[in-house]
């Protein structure tokens, strides 16, 4: 993989051999959309920088890295970048949790508000882990993928779902739901050994195919639009030359605006993958389900806004009305 990017950098770059390799990882398939941020970014930092910087991906936790663990792995140089879940970065930070509250931002247009309002707030707690923050992917919204249609208030307590952060782990547990806060990486051996049968995930790209085999239906409930995070170890960062620099900065901000417009028509295009591999989506959900999870969100948000503090909750105050 990484001789052939390489190669095709120096080509790109007029036959200049690529001087600096930043390696990136990511937990999640290559085609989902964090693995496609980190090849626009890889695109496009090659083509601005005429190759003398090279990103060499890494994609379904290859390097053993997961998201929760990703700013430990920059930190201690094991890698140079890396796309992380926000949810995941929640001890670190409260404010990582934002994006990933339920049942808080009703569009993609209401997240991509609130992930720029919020974005001097993640600069800031990723520069105290001594990291800059490159960009961010949003996700399509989470829903339920199921062995069994969500029919009920009763479905819904027989299920033990893998959630993704604290929050949502709380949540389906309040809801009556037994809940467990695993990473996507490890998410699909729980559901093959029968000790999960639902998993809360948009199932965006190539992490469907990883669930519609054993949990062939979902439910649209439309929980979150959380976010992942692309970050450089500023260590790196500063060692580059002043003209990289600019490079890196143009190529994240290319890959940002990439990210945001390609998920405007990502929920429809993994529906339609969806129901051509047998899943089954249910999109009117029972009253009573939704009031049973939207009761429990509520009673998680006004937890978080208690840790996150006055100025994270702001945030919240200025979304618009669901």
């Amino acid at each position: 993989m990484r001789r052939l990017l390489i190669a095709i950098l120096v080509c790109l770059a007029g036959g200049a051999e690529a001087q600096t390799v930043w390696r990136m990882p990511t937990e999640y398939p290559a085609t989902a959309m964090p693995g496609e941020g980190i090849a626009s970014f890889a695109s496009s930092l090659a083509r601005r920088s005429g190759g003398r910087l090279a990103i060499e991906p890494s994609f379904d936790a290859k390097l053993g890295i997961k998201s929760a663990a990703m700013p430990v792995a920059i930190r201690e140089g094991r890698v140079e970048a890396g796309d992380a879940f926000g949810g995941a970065l929640g001890g670190i930070d409260p404010v990582f949790g934002l994006s990933s509250l339920p049942f808080v931002t009703p569009s993609i247009e209401a997240a991509e508000r609130l992930a720029g309002t919020a974005r001097p707030l993640y600069a800031q707690a990723f520069a105290k882990q001594g990291q800059r923050l490159l960009y961010v992917t949003p996700w399509p919204p989470s829903g339920l993928w199921m062995k069994e249609p969500l029919a009920s208030v009763e479905t819904l307590r027989g299920l033990a779902v893998r959630t993704y952060d604290a929050t949502s782990t709380a949540v389906m547990a309040r809801a009556g739901a037994k809940a467990f806060n695993i990473s996507f990486a490890d998410a699909q051996a729980r559901v093959k050994d029968g000790s999960v049968n639902a998993v809360l995930s948009s199932g965006d790209g190539g992490a469907g195919r990883r669930l519609w085999e054993q949990l062939p239906h979902f439910a649209e409930i439309n929980y979150a639009i959380p976010l992942s995070f692309a970050t450089v170890s500023q260590k790196a960062y500063e060692a580059l030359d002043p003209d990289l620099r600019r490079a890196v900065d143009e190529a994240a901000a290319e890959t940002e605006s990439r990210q945001w417009a390609a998920i405007r028509t990502r929920l429809d295009e993994n529906y339609k993958r969806m129901r051509e591999n047998g899943v089954t989506i249910r999109t009117g959900i029972d009253p009573a389900v939704t009031a049973a999870l939207r009761e429990a969100g509520a009673a998680s948000v006004v937890e978080w806004r208690k840790v996150a503090g006055p100025e994270a909750g702001r945030l919240v105050d200025g979304l618009p009305p669901k």
